[in-house]
């Protein structure tokens, strides 16, 4: 480790356990940028991340869809790399990049050959703190926003849904507001307001850099470090203090879209992975609705043949408390009003007798080889410690198989009964127009 680096961060190199996983090597620079790196020297690559921890949940009513708006403008240019060339270099040197914007977070990635990770780390300290963000740019890419959003929300009927929902079920925190933004919020933001939010977040105190590949540890590090380190530690961003206020009543929303089939959606209130009960939830919504073998495809789509589709989702990475969702697409002939009293049978079921051994094994089995499954790409052992780092410290990681496997069938049950009540479901119905 050189004296420049052992001068400006913290280090602390995890020592495995025989069997562990990879040690991981962190480091908090004096600016407070974050550092996750794990070696991975099976394949010649790295993927390098750098991860923000603003979201759709750090916006308010009237300014929605700001992180959104700034993930496209991010790869607009700035003084050193202009307009297109963020992207044409990284594909000069044979890597591939994207990005996504969530409720908690904004992601932006490059796959890489391990060799030229050099020029990736340049590229991303650059436009941290550099960004041009010119107002003829932000015009132009507004038009590109309101066209995602119409194919993907307006034009939708799914997505159309799962935002009224989601505006039903939270009143009080900002969980409520769409990712994309509200059309009429897209088409007001102004330039001033974008910079504003770009010097509040996009801070190296505010940041994550995380990556997994073919590297020495020590040696990224000391670029990281000369790259990041010089970058102003910025002002705290404001806390996000909303607190959703515990649901007093059903509540309800019918929507009527063009659409070929209605659509179901129920959703209830659940804790995230801060709660004990998170990994009974997180097999909970295994075996309603995992695969072909789940209750839900089983039951409505099978055997009853109810419904064309049917599945269900548990937000376990979720920084605040969120939703538990449900939702089913009624076969012709079924009626909305049938298939939500079907959805709900299941929960009565869930509640008055525990889910048999051979459902709970399956899924457990289903859940863990699906994240050790997720180790055979540097891309997804990177993104899954930003999660967890995000969600608490990465170290939980290593917490998360031994607590699925610990679960209980009564468990279970007692989860469903506690965060499935009558009086705390919201229900989304599309009906197609004629």
């Amino acid at each position: 480790m050189t004296a420049l680096v052992t001068a400006l961060c913290l280090v602390a190199v995890l020592a495995a356990p025989a069997g562990a996983a990879d040690p991981v090597v962190e480091a908090t620079l004096d600016n407070g940028l974050r550092v996750l790196l794990l070696e991975d020297h099976r394949n010649p690559i790295v993927s390098f991340q750098v991860w923000y921890r603003v979201g759709s949940r750090n916006e308010h009513p009237g300014a929605t869809g700001i992180a959104h708006f700034l993930e496209h403008l991010m790869f607009k240019g700035t003084p050193t790399y202009g307009r297109g060339q963020y992207g044409r270099l990284v594909e000069e040197n044979g890597g591939r990049n994207n990005a996504f914007t969530s409720r908690d977070v904004t992601s932006y990635f490059v796959d890489i050959a391990a060799d030229k990770v050099d020029r990736v780390i340049a590229l991303e300290a650059d436009r941290m703190r550099h960004l041009l963000l010119d107002p003829a740019e932000i015009a132009a890419e507004r038009q590109v926003v309101m066209e995602e959003r119409r194919t993907r929300t307006e034009d939708d009927p799914d997505g159309f849904l799962a935002e009224e929902t989601s505006a039903l079920a939270f009143l009080s925190h900002p969980y409520r507001l769409p990712v994309i933004g509200w059309t009429v919020d897209i088409r007001r933001i102004t330039p001033p307001e974008i910079r504003a939010f770009y010097d509040t977040y996009y801070v190296p105190n505010n940041a994550l850099v995380v990556a997994a590949g073919d590297f020495h540890a020590a040696g990224l590090l000391e670029k990281i470090t000369r790259a990041f380190g010089a970058i102003p530690r910025g002002a705290d961003p404001p806390p996000v203090l909303a607190v959703e206020p515990p649901q007093a009543g059903e509540r309800r929303v019918t929507v009527h879209r063009d659409a070929q089939l209605p659509i179901v959606y129920i959703a209830y209130h659940v804790p995230n992975s801060r709660s004990e009960d998170a990994p009974a939830l997180e097999v909970l919504s295994t075996v309603l609705s995992g695969g072909r073998a789940s209750r839900l495809y089983t039951q409505l789509v099978r055997d009853r043949q109810l419904a064309l589709g049917a599945g269900g989702d548990y937000s376990y990475y979720s920084v605040d408390p969120n939703l538990f969702w449900f939702w089913a697409n009624p076969m012709p002939g079924q009626t909305p009003e049938a298939l939500e009293q079907a959805l709900l049978g299941e929960m009565v079921r869930l509640k008055a007798e525990p889910v048999s051994e051979e459902e709970l094994a399956r899924a457990k089995n289903q859940i863990e080889a699906s994240f050790v499954f997720q180790e055979d790409s540097v891309h997804s052992r990177a993104s899954l410690l930003a999660r967890f780092e995000v969600i608490g410290g990465f170290r939980l990681k290593d917490e998360f198989v031994p607590k699925i496997r610990a679960v209980t069938a009564e468990q279970l049950r007692r989860a469903a009964t506690t965060y499935f009540p009558d009086s705390g479901k919201n229900v989304g119905i599309l009906i197609p127009k004629s």
